[in-house]
C-alpha cells in the first residue's frame, strides 16, 4: 500500500501557560488546512512556532506522526485525537514513521524531505494534552514520530503520495536514535553509524559512550 499524507497541519497561536513550562506562545496546536501548504527549508509556510530555541531549524523544519500511531493513543487515553494533535505538520497513512531510515529521502508532493531525527517530548506536550504523566509513557509507547529536513521546496498537500526515494545503508531507525537517548543506551554506539543524524545527537552520543567507559 502506498503510504499518504493524511492531512497537513498548522499551528495556531496557544498561550502556553501549563504547570512546568515557561510563560509564552506556542505553535503545538496545529490545525489541518484543506489545500496544499507551501514547505520552505525553514518549514510550512503559516505553521506558527513560538520557542524556536527548541523548535523549527533545518533539523526539524517538518513534523510527521503515523495516523495509527495515533490511533493507539485515542483507544489508550479513551478520546478522539486529531490530526495535528501531536503538534505533526504531516499526519501520515501507511507509513512506517518509527521504522524510517535516518537520512531516507520522502518526496512528497513536489518537496523532498529527509528523515533526521525523533521527537523528544516535552512538558509543553504533556499540558496541552492534559497528562501529567504522558512524557513517562510517551517514552515508553517509542513511536515518537519523525523530524524531517528541506531538501527541495515544493508543495505539499493532503493526499499526496509518501515515495521513499531513497535509504542509506546504515539502516538506524528514528525508533533505534530515540530508545538508545532514552530507553537502551547499549544502542548508542549505533548512532555513531546514522550519517545524517544531526551532529549534536551524535556528540552526546559519544559522551555518554565515554562516560560508560
Amino acid at each position: 500500500m502506498t503510504g499518504r499524507v493524511a492531512a497537513v497541519n498548522l499551528g495556531i497561536v496557544t498561550e502556553a501557560q501549563w504547570a512546568g513550562d515557561a510563560s509564552g506562545r506556542s505553535g503545538i496546536d496545529k490545525r489541518p488546512v484543506d489545500g496544499p501548504v507551501l514547505v520552505r527549508v525553514d518549514g510550512l509556510v503559516g505553521d506558527f512556532i513560538g520557542e524556536r530555541a527548541h523548535h523549527g531549524g533545518p533539523d526539524q523544519a517538518v513534523y510527521a506522526y503515523a495516523e495509527e500511531d495515533a490511533a493507539w493513543w485515542a483507544a489508550e487515553l479513551g478520546r478522539a485525537v486529531r490530526p495535528g494533535g501531536f503538534g505533526e505538520n504531516l499526519s501520515t497513512y501507511a507509513v512506517d514513521v518509527t521504522g524510517a531510515v535516518i537520512g531516507e529521502q520522502w518526496q512528497v508532493g513536489s518537496a523532498l524531505l529527509q528523515v533526521t531525527k525523533p521527537r523528544t517530548p516535552c512538558t509543553t506536550f504533556a499540558g496541552f494534552w492534559g497528562v501529567p504523566d504522558l512524557i513517562k509513557r510517551f517514552t515508553a509507547r517509542a513511536l515518537p514520530g519523525a523530524y524531517l529536513r528541506v531538501l527541495r521546496e515544493g508543495e505539499v498537500g493532503p493526499g499526496d503520495p509518501v515515495e521513499v526515494v531513497e535509504r542509506p545503508a546504515h539502516g538506524v531507525t528514528i525508533g533505534e536514535v530515540f530508545r538508545a537517548t532514552s530507553l537502551e543506551p547499549e544502542l548508542l554506539p549505533r548512532l555513531l553509524e546514522a550519517e545524517g543524524l544531526p551532529e549534536q545527537i551524535r556528540e552526546k552520543a559519544r559522551r555518554r559512550l565515554a562516560s560508560r567507559g
